[in-house]
């Protein structure tokens, strides 16, 4: 049993996984450009625009960081930028196929690891699981808004 309380287990187990990356070369520039196209899909599937500053808040990088992590993966053939709908001043990242299949190896990757970790659990507790994660994202989107 641990002394700490749920926000600090719940901080730990952020910084633990923000460390682990996509297996494909344990963090190095594939998982660079596995989690920049990741951070384009949440975005438009939450219905946000995915500009670089977009980016750069989703994964907590800086503008200039996500900037050059966005040209990477244009220039790897995962993401292309569009000018935005309404202002030609503004280009949004938008996921190509090839960056959707990587992405979703991702996705398989990490549900495979999900069901690693947890052997011993029921098919109930791993939903009552994500349905915990997806009501703590909500609200931390709320707090953002």
């Amino acid at each position: 049993m641990t002394s700490q309380g749920p926000g600090q287990v719940l901080f730990h187990f952020v910084r633990h996984w923000a460390r682990r990356s996509f297996p494909a070369d344990a963090g190095g520039e594939q998982g660079r450009l596995v989690l920049v196209c990741e951070a384009v899909h949440a975005l438009r599937q939450r219905g946000l625009p995915a500009t670089v500053n977009d980016v750069a808040r989703e994964i907590g990088l800086d503008q200039s960081g996500a900037s050059r992590l966005i040209g990477s993966a244009a220039k790897a053939g995962y993401l292309t930028m569009v000018v935005a709908p309404g202002d030609a001043r503004r280009r949004e990242a938008s996921v190509t196929s090839a960056g959707r299949s990587m992405v979703d190896d991702a996705h398989r990757w990490q549900e495979e690891t999900f069901v690693r970790l947890t052997p011993g659990w029921s098919d109930t507790k791993r939903h009552e699981f994500q349905q915990a994660m997806v009501e703590l994202m909500d609200s931390s989107y709320a707090m953002e808004a």
